[in-house]
């Protein structure tokens, strides 16, 4: 185990004005998104979007790394050149979704644990390999009548941690995600409430694990009211009762910390990151990492037809900019109207 490789790349991943691209949608999940678009999804059809994404010029001023799905993480670009490669060769580092995907919790109805332990040690020397310097393992934490119990936060904060370690053990940095769900009708103070003990659970596994702090990274929500509540929340409420919980629960040694955006618009999450640092200085950097909240405004421009592809980047390119401002707490709703150019 090299500490400082996993040290200085976590802090290159949490670079003053940059964040993470979370490209690593499972199969079935990018077939719902391309479904939006009529576009049907084949392997070429993943392949030539996500090529679109990653080539995009001048991206790499906002985007630090990508996360990969482990079919992308195999394939090559237009040139002939893996997509690690043509990452790598832009400057955005590569990372790949190691874990298998939430399954029912026995003994727990409604809840769900992480799986993907089984043969991770192996899967991880492949991983890096194929050039991947970090990792992004999640777990699903849902708020309802009666959870989440503690036995789903220990469940979950155990795996997590299991993973970590693994992980440092091969010199890739791992992405921690204890995602509490958005879903329901509960107010701010409850996720606030769940949020904090799963991230008291995850940090007390991962100091029993043995994982070094220092070359990790943190991928939680955002404390948020429930999409059915009937009372919503301003940037400002979201960033004071977020950083709150951080602070009470997450240990200063970590480099940095990259919101999900979690069923948020692609605008809200660009607000609500730069309220949060409009707060001012915190231990930690307050990054990204978005899936959806990149890529929707690039989805609605591309449509799967060559002659859109760089209307597309130049749509992912603005996104990537509006959160890149939103890093320093300088965005403004202007610059949705703003102009960026790939030249």
């Amino acid at each position: 185990m090299d500490i400082s490789i996993m040290e200085t790349t976590a802090q290159a991943i949490v670079a003053p004005g940059k964040g993470i691209l979370a490209a690593d949608e499972s199969t079935g999940t990018i077939k719902k998104r391309f479904d939006t678009i009529n576009l049907a999804s084949t392997e070429e059809t993943r392949r030539s979007y996500r090529e679109l994404l990653f080539t995009t010029p001048k991206v790499e001023k906002y985007v630090s790394g990508v996360i990969l799905y482990d079919e992308t993480i195999r394939q090559k670009g237009s040139n002939g050149k893996t997509l690690p490669q043509i990452l790598a060769d832009s400057g955005q580092i590569p990372g790949i979704k190691v874990d298998k995907g939430a399954k029912s919790l026995a003994g727990h109805p409604g809840e769900l644990v992480t799986e993907g332990l089984d043969g991770l040690r192996e899967r991880l020397a492949e991983y890096k390999e194929l050039g991947a310097r970090f990792a992004k393992w999640r777990a699903v934490i849902d708020i309802g009548p009666g959870i989440p119990t503690r036995a789903c936060i220990q469940s979950n904060a155990h795996a997590l941690a299991r993973y970590a370690a693994l992980c440092q053990e091969a010199d890739i940095v791992p992405i921690v995600e204890p995602e509490v769900l958005m879903d329901g009708g509960h107010d701010i103070a409850a996720c606030a409430e769940v949020t904090e003990a799963a991230l008291r659970a995850v940090f007390a596994e991962l100091y029993e694990a043995g994982v070094i702090l220092e070359g990790a990274l943190l991928k939680p929500n955002m404390v948020l009211p429930g999409k059915k509540s009937p009372k919503q929340a301003s940037p400002e409420e979201i960033a004071e009762a977020t950083v709150r919980i951080l602070r009470r629960a997450v240990p200063a040694a970590l480099p940095g910390i990259v919101f999900l955006s979690g069923g948020q618009t692609p605008q809200q999450a660009t607000e609500n990151l730069n309220a949060m640092n409009a707060l001012g200085d915190h231990p930690w950097e307050l990054s990204f990492s978005y899936g959806r909240a990149l890529q929707e405004p690039v989805l609605k421009t591309w449509l799967g037809q060559a002659d859109n592809a760089e209307a597309a980047q130049r749509a992912y390119l603005h996104r990537a900019f509006c959160n890149g401002e939103a890093r320093y707490g300088r965005y403004t709703p202007a610059m949705e109207d703003q102009q960026v150019s790939l030249a």
